[in-house]
């Protein structure tokens, strides 16, 4: 804790004012123009990947990069869900990335057929990526790829995406982010079935 103390301290004397203008505008308007969705490893920071400032993203984090189908009307409320939702028919963002990475601990435990039967909450986290472990026959570079894939046709499945992408205002990008070389690698949704 120490350590994020001094963090806020130095973010607060010299980060903050070095960008007082920025934050101020920010106090008032809200309009990031992509929604990014990645896993919640702490490896994978969205805005330093991206060059991004404050308020040019609008971020998802969810163990494996998950994007659950939507549930349909009678579902109760889903905090993924409602994020998409918000960010797509409030925020109108123009892209939606989905971004998977290397050595992804979740993907890693499905292509290796672990038993996690002593963490009940992640198996059932993790029947959001079947798909992907079934096209992809539990190869882990493989699997990640398809993951990403799955994501976005699942993505695809709520109402205001696709009422976005039928209007044509929206486009969906797949990305796998390689940790030691910074590389970046584009997925189609195609790659599904590949």
């Amino acid at each position: 804790m120490h350590d994020l103390a001094e963090g806020l301290a130095h973010f607060q004397q010299d980060v903050f004012p070095a960008k007082a203008e920025l934050f101020a505008r920010l106090a008032t308007d809200h309009r990031p123009r992509t929604l990014f969705i990645g896993c919640s490893d702490a490896r994978v920071v969205p805005e330093l990947i991206t060059q991004r400032e404050p308020g040019e993203l609008f971020v998802i984090r969810t163990a494996g990069n998950l994007v659950p189908a939507h549930p349909g009307a009678a579902a109760g409320a889903d905090g993924v869900c409602a994020s998409i939702e918000y960010a797509v028919a409030v925020l109108g963002v123009a892209d939606i990335v989905v971004c998977g990475h290397s050595a992804c601990g979740a993907m890693t435990a499905l292509a290796e057929g672990r038993d996690l039967a002593e963490l009940p909450a992640v198996a059932r986290w993790l029947r959001h990526a079947a798909p992907a472990a079934d096209a992809a026959r539990r190869e882990p570079r493989a699997l990640i790829r398809a993951n990403v894939a799955a994501q976005l046709a699942n993505l695809a499945t709520h109402p205001a995406v696709a009422r976005a992408l039928g209007a044509g205002v929206l486009t969906l990008h797949g990305w796998v982010y390689d940790i030691p070389t910074g590389a970046v690698e584009r997925v189609e949704p195609a790659a599904l079935a590949a």
